[in-house]
């Protein structure tokens, strides 16, 4: 009786298998999925928006991204990993383009520092939708998790900087005397982040479903043109 081959053998006419064909090795993530990590850090930031920082387990987190935890602990070991991951790479560059904005025009006249401030924030509020919420959140509310950012890493490089250059501008007359250097610079942030976070309430109270960011850049400014006494 003639031989049959084994049912598992390969069949030498056949050529060799084809990539799509070969089955996927367990552990490590393919290869072939380089956005999968950055598709991870969105749905992290997503699950932070919606639950808090505290409350966006990595559970929640994997829910959110349609993974398994298990595939979480291999990118960051665990959630202050992720956590850390997700500040350097998502929150971190939004202010540092703002920064490097600011610092970057060391030569411009006070008015054109705070357009490109005010222009700059409502910019990234209009890509980042999350920084608005997640402000409030984690960063004015008390025990937020990202307040200790904002204090050691975040002030020293945009707040305190801007504050000096109120101050300057005062001692030289081109700035209104009654202000205090360093709230104005709160005043800017509660001209632009603050109203962004509440937009869906003013939206409902005054029936105006097109208020938008657009509306908070130009009232800004125009607060800011007028209220600091700014010489033209």
């Amino acid at each position: 009786m003639a031989r049959t081959a084994p049912p598992h053998a390969p069949d030498p006419a056949a050529g060799p298998p084809s990539p799509e064909a070969a089955p996927r090795s367990r552990g490590r993530p393919r290869r072939d999925a380089p956005d999968l990590r950055a598709s991870l850090l969105d749905a992290a930031l997503a699950s932070y928006v919606r639950h808090g920082i505290a409350g966006a387990t990595l559970r929640r987190i994997a829910a959110e991204a349609g993974v398994t935890p298990a595939l979480l602990h291999y990118y960051f070991a665990d959630a202050a990993g992720l956590r850390e991951a997700v500040i350097a790479e998502r929150l971190m560059p939004v202010f540092f383009d703002i920064r490097d904005t600011l610092l970057g025009m060391p030569d411009a006249s006070l008015r054109e520092v705070l357009t490109a401030f005010v222009d700059g924030i409502c910019a990234t509020i209009a890509r980042h939708a999350w920084l608005p919420p997640l402000w409030i959140r984690e960063v004015v509310s008390e025990g937020g998790s990202l307040r200790d950012l904002l204090v050691t890493r975040l002030a020293p490089q945009i707040a305190t900087v801007l504050a000096e250059r109120f101050g300057l501008e005062q001692a030289a007359g081109r700035l209104n005397p009654a202000l205090d250097p360093r709230l104005l610079m709160v005043s800017l942030v509660g001209l632009t982040l603050f109203p962004a976070a509440g937009t869906p309430i003013w939206r409902q109270i005054f029936a105006s479903d097109e208020l938008g960011i657009d509306d908070i850049r130009r009232h800004a400014l125009a607060l800011i043109e007028r209220g600091l006494e700014l010489p033209a």
